[in-house]
């Protein structure tokens, strides 16, 4: 048996450089968040930048859970 370290290794790279872009997609999502709170705390408002902001970054890391999920069951191909 032999490993093909260098296609392990791409996929070892391509793992952590999505891993780390969903989290840091999430974190910015949840910095939306906190702009609508911080806006609601000073005059009652919302801030639609904030709401927006948050339900795109939470749209991208749903789509990229999605995708994963169609990746690894072979029903959906």
């Amino acid at each position: 048996m032999s490993v093909d370290w260098n296609s392990l290794g791409e996929v070892f790279a391509v793992s952590v450089g999505v891993t780390v872009g969903v989290v840091v997609v999430f974190a910015l999502g949840i910095l939306g968040l906190a702009r609508v709170e911080a806006a609601r705390e000073v005059d009652g408002g919302t801030h639609a930048l904030g709401l927006t902001q948050a339900g795109l970054c939470f749209l991208a890391c749903a789509a990229v859970v999605a995708y994963g999920i169609y990746l690894i069951v072979p029903q959906f191909h």
